[in-house]
């Protein structure tokens, strides 16, 4: 952009019978327009938005999602069955929500360390199948090209080599479909050995999942993590709708972060438990009978699943 610049006309003094020279009118006009005219003040970017949002393994009900709608931005959403139930009640509620206004995070459940070494095929065999089927399940629920389908990896720490086959097949098959890999996993870090200093060395599953892509040059994987540590030893608020700031998660570049779970990690949430019901789990003052497990985004629509 350019910039104007009024030109200020020096008039020197003539010697006329010993008189000075009438400073000339269009001069003055010149020097006061400069005067008077007012610097631009600087453009702000807009500061990024935090919006949060809930996930639960029960559907809490059409008739429950106006009321949520008016506190969360975006919604957990299911396409097999969460962990612990016998079904799926989130089958084919995606357009009510939709037309409610709600964005997605759309997650798929993988399988624990002992389901996968009881499976009779291999970790890599296992965690293409459960792709494939995560995929069918994304178009049949109407979810667009290009959503992020999250895997959800239970447990934490460094994954185990039967854990990393798995998790790095399903990843990888998901990738290479219409459809973008993403992983709920650990932020919080837990014991991962003695350094050569013998002092305890800690890493998260992140950090592990990160490395272990680079170091395969894999595609990349977008992180939701879990990290509900509150202060002094972690980051995570509470259970509260006012959210903390994405960046604050511990897990660099994760777009989503969930800071809040129902129930609670009592040796991580001493600090904020009040925060919390009696029963120890997270309504989130919205309700007296949704429990929630809360997060927060830099998008209204974390998988981009509109």
């Amino acid at each position: 952009m350019g910039m104007k610049h009024a030109t200020l006309l020096v008039t020197v003094l003539s010697i006329v019978g010993c008189r000075k020279a009438e400073p000339d009118p269009s001069v003055l006009q010149a020097v006061s327009s400069s005067k008077l005219a007012p610097t631009p003040a600087p453009t702000l970017a807009p500061k990024p938005a935090d919006y949060v949002g809930f996930d639960r393994n029960d559907y809490p009900g059409d008739d429950r999602l106006a009321d949520l709608y008016k506190h969360f931005a975006f919604v957990g959403y299911w396409l097999n069955i969460p962990p612990g139930a016998k079904s799926n009640p989130w089958v084919g509620k995606r357009q009510i929500l939709r037309d409610t206004g709600f964005g997605f995070l759309v997650l798929a459940n993988g399988r624990l360390d002992a389901e996968i070494k009881k499976a009779k095929i291999t970790p890599e065999a296992l965690g293409r199948k459960d792709a494939a089927e995560a995929i069918i399940a994304a178009r049949r629920e109407g979810f667009p090209d290009k959503t992020i389908l999250f895997l959800d990896q239970e447990e934490g720490g460094r994954l185990l080599p039967e854990q990393a086959a798995y998790f790095l097949a399903w990843t990888e098959a998901v990738a290479i479909s219409n459809f973008r890999a993403g992983s709920y996993l650990s932020g919080q870090p837990s014991n991962d050995g003695t350094g050569p200093d013998g002092k305890p060395l800690m890493i998260t599953t992140a950090q592990d999942v990160r490395e272990q892509i680079a170091a395969k040059h894999l595609h990349p994987v977008v992180f939701w993590v879990s990290q509900d540590e509150c202060a002094p030893g972690g980051p995570a608020p509470g259970c509260t709708i006012q959210p903390p700031h994405i960046k604050d998660s511990g897990t660099p570049d994760a777009p989503v972060w969930q800071y809040a779970q129902s129930p609670r990690r009592p040796e991580l949430t001493k600090s904020c438990a009040k925060t919390y019901a009696s029963d120890g789990n997270c309504y989130a003052a919205v309700s007296t009978d949704l429990f929630l497990d809360l997060n927060v985004s830099d998008s209204p629509d974390p998988s981009h699943g509109r």
